[in-house]
């Protein structure tokens, strides 16, 4: 439900220890609340939030799992805590406030993203290479998502689709957009 008393910031970052490192399994959760942008996003009165680890979660864990196994549900719901945790501490009554809950799981994404072995975006270390720019060698045809710059996560692949829209106009197109529109 809606979030009065409560953080209203668009993103949060939850780092459990600065000492494991960010590439930690289970030990960052990034958090995003978009209909605090764009209310159109959830009912009146109420929003959507997306927490998520960024590519930390092992498939390992999962592999070979029957989704539909008593196994997968508790591995589900146990694994799922870290997110929990992490909004209530922007949320404390987040679990309370929830009315409809819904957890994606590495096989979620194998199965409904056709995301190889569950992966959540490229894992691309730092300083060893970059997220490619919307173009591609096909005239007209252009790229965005997780797979591109700026890479994965909510906000990220948003940024991406503007990146990708901005390379297909000028500047002086963009100027002329926006007096028309009286920015």
């Amino acid at each position: 439900t809606g979030l009065s008393g409560v953080q209203r910031e668009i993103h949060h970052i939850v780092v459990n220890s600065w000492e494991r490192g960010v590439d930690a399994e289970q030990n960052v959760v990034l958090i995003s609340v978009p209909s605090m942008l764009d209310p159109s996003l959830a009912p009146e009165g109420k929003h959507t939030l997306h927490a998520y680890l960024p590519a930390t979660e092992p498939y390992a864990l999962w592999e070979g799992i029957d989704r539909n196994s008593e196994k997968y549900r508790q591995l589900k719901e146990e694994r799922s805590q870290i997110l929990w945790r992490a909004v209530e501490k922007v949320i404390p009554d987040i679990r309370q406030r929830a009315e409809i809950s819904l957890v994606g799981t590495p096989l979620t994404h194998a199965r409904f993203l056709r995301r190889h072995r569950g992966s959540y975006g490229p894992a691309i270390m730092a300083g060893q290479g970059t997220f490619p720019g919307p173009s591609t060698p096909i005239p007209g045809l252009f790229c965005c998502g997780d797979s591109t710059f700026p890479g994965i996560g909510l906000p990220a692949v948003a940024a991406s689709g503007a990146i990708c829209a901005n390379t297909q106009a000028s500047v002086a197109q963009h100027w002329a957009m926006l007096d028309a529109i009286g920015v």
